[in-house]
């Protein structure tokens, strides 16, 4: 019997884009659709609200097959990522105890930093060097005998065929966080020659590190993190290459380490276009192997947008990122732990931070499926327009001389401090929310018990900064300074909500003034409402209130402010919520305090701050 097969689409007449554009302005009543439904990337360049076939047509990135050049859609054929952990401990005996513990919970990929190269001995007893990625982290001086190291272990196992691991050696660290000036090239390649020649035997180290993961949780852009990515890594194989080394044997060492930030369809899309770019690269240099061509990454979930405050939504961040990384189809992934901006990851964290990564591959399958977003009319678009972004930053730096010469002159370094600056301000004004510090925050959540003291560089080097050192300013910091000198100071300030008049307005701005003082930290008192000014100021007063929010409709500011104001009387601060027409009225009348949605919410905290912690 035929089967009958009704394809419901056939009921429908096709729709095409100007008809579909114009029922939107339609429903739009007037209002611009640029400004309304098209969004204006930090990366550059504007995103639509809705993409078709015909917007990807014409691009090359779908014509490949995963595992296939330029490897867009995968270096695999099979999205069986790494689940690493970053071992953190105070001795290398413990380091050592910890890793053989989470072997037995699903790690497969592990991360360790070395202090001497002796140490590399006691980190890896007991475990088998062919079944676990390892990889070491050190001080750049020691890399090549902490490699050493590592290759004798590695060769008494009989396993140089089938290592996998990596030695980070990033010369440019100390120029990073520390702010050191000059970058010399020379030594760099020297050490990096004996590097290479002190791995030869064990096929599977990575040695050559591209740490733009340092960049992003510096405050850079996604198409910034990416276009340094691509420069630095092209900076190892011209100095190599011109030092007489093979394009392959070089491309063959690099190991990228990038971050991955919340911002979903992005990130997905700026994995499958580094892929794209650097295989691209590569083939310039003409490499013996095709195999050279292929990116080797491991993703960090970011601490650029973890907070203090309301912890456990970087959770929610976190488990983010780490899908879009899997998604987009990297090497191995480490789940930055919820605690680590305030406290060392304990135990607890720890383990969350394994299992983010085991739901997603136990429960949602996601490492059987590749390129699942590979033909989505919205990533092939951004992995594309990222693409573009990331190779116009590229060709920048190098026609400026190269990576390493742009960070010998700071220019990376600027350009990073300015886009983190340019973050800080947009957290600053609500332009970019993190849920709990500068939105919704949890007004009755005190930090400062729960934060403890680090100690700074692992390396043991100096704290200090010099003029060309990233920032390294988490995003939500300068409302956590605020907030925790609130909870330092020897009265917590109260804000009373006096609500009056049109139900609908004075409940929202309530709300609205709720969330805004409440990123201070201040105890705030919400009410019912009120019949008269005179009332409501009489039950503020009463309450001890420092500060009082008239909340009402714009129509009845113009009467109910100056009379509340009035009747105040200096007695506590006044604040209108809103900005209402009559504000010049207002403001003529002795009003100075509004909020609203156009203010720099930062900016107005400190003023209050400064008015209601210093008396």
């Amino acid at each position: 019997m035929a089967e009958n097969r009704e394809n419901l689409f056939d009921q429908f007449p096709p729709v095409s884009y100007d008809q579909w554009r114009a029922k939107v302005e339609v429903d739009l009543k007037g209002a611009d659709f640029n400004k309304k439904l098209v969004w204006r990337t930090n990366e550059g360049f504007n995103v639509e609200p809705v993409y078709r076939a015909e917007d990807i047509a014409d691009l090359k990135t779908t014509d490949s097959l995963p595992g296939q050049f330029p490897y867009v859609r995968g270096t695999r054929t099979d999205n069986d990522w790494l689940t690493r952990q970053n071992i953190i401990a105070d001795s290398p005996e413990q380091a050592n105890e910890i890793a053989l513990d989470v072997l037995n919970k699903g790690v497969n990929s592990l991360g360790f930093k070395v202090k001497a190269p002796a140490d590399v001995a006691v980190l890896l007893k007991g475990i088998t060097l062919s079944a676990v990625e390892i990889n070491l982290s050190c001080c750049p001086s020691k890399a090549v005998a902490v490699a050493a190291e590592l290759v004798k272990l590695v060769k008494a196992e009989g396993c140089e065929d089938t290592f996998r691991g990596s030695v980070n050696y990033n010369p440019l660290r100390r120029q990073f966080r520390h702010g050191v000036e000059g970058v010399d090239t020379a030594a760099i390649t020297a050490e990096a020659c004996a590097l290479l020649d002190t791995v030869k035997d064990v096929r599977g180290i990575r040695c050559l590190a591209v740490d733009s993961d340092m960049l992003a949780n510096g405050g850079a852009f996604i198409y910034q993190e990416l276009g340094y990515a691509l420069a630095w890594g092209t900076a190892w194989l011209t100095a190599l290459t011109e030092a007489g080394r093979s394009a392959a044997e070089v491309a063959c060492r690099i190991k990228f380490d990038m971050c991955v930030s919340s911002n979903f369809f992005m990130e997905i899309a700026k994995f499958r276009a580094a892929r794209m770019l650097w295989a691209q690269i590569v083939e310039q240099y003409k490499p013996e192997c095709d195999c050279a061509a292929k990116m080797m990454v491991c993703a960090t979930t970011s601490l650029f947008n973890q907070t203090i405050y309301d912890a456990h939504v970087n959770l929610l961040r976190s488990q983010t990122e780490t899908f879009s990384a899997c998604v987009a189809g990297v090497d191995s992934i480490v789940v930055t732990p919820f605690d680590t901006p305030y406290k060392r990851p304990d135990a607890f964290s720890e383990r969350i931070a394994r299992n983010q990564q085991f739901l997603l591959k136990e429960e949602s399958h996601m490492d059987k499926v590749v390129d699942p977003a590979g033909g989505s009319y919205y990533v092939e678009h951004l992995t594309v327009a990222i693409a573009e972004q990331a190779w116009k930053l590229f060709l920048d730096v190098e026609e400026k001389g190269g990576f390493f010469a742009c960070v010998a002159d700071g220019s990376v370094q600027k350009a990073v401090n300015e886009s983190c600056e340019k973050r800080h301000t947009d957290v600053a004004r609500r332009k970019e929310i993190l849920l709990g510090t500068n939105q919704y925050p949890n007004i009755n959540e005190m930090a400062a018990s729960k934060i403890e003291t680090t100690g700074g560089c692992h390396c043991g080097c100096s704290t200090e900064k010099g003029p060309n050192a990233l920032a390294m300013k988490r995003a939500a910091t300068d409302f956590e300074e605020l907030r925790l000198a609130t909870e330092a100071a020897a009265k917590r300030p109260k804000v009373f909500m006096l609500t009056i008049g049109n139900l609908a307005m004075r409940l929202a701005r309530a709300q609205f003034s709720t969330n805004f003082f409440g990123c201070a930290g201040y105890e705030i008192i919400d009410n019912l409402g009120f019949n008269t000014v005179e009332e409501g100021v009489d039950a503020a007063l009463a309450k001890g209130a420092d500060v009082v929010v008239l909340c009402s409709s714009d129509d009845e500011y113009a009467e109910l402010a100056p009379a509340a104001f009035k009747y105040l009387d200096g007695r506590a601060e006044f604040v209108v919520a809103g900005a209402p027409a009559c504000t010049d009225d207002l403001k003529a009348a002795g009003i100075k305090d509004f909020v609203h949605v156009r203010c720099n919410v930062l900016d107005t905290l400190r003023d209050f701050n400064n008015r209601l912690l210093n008396k």
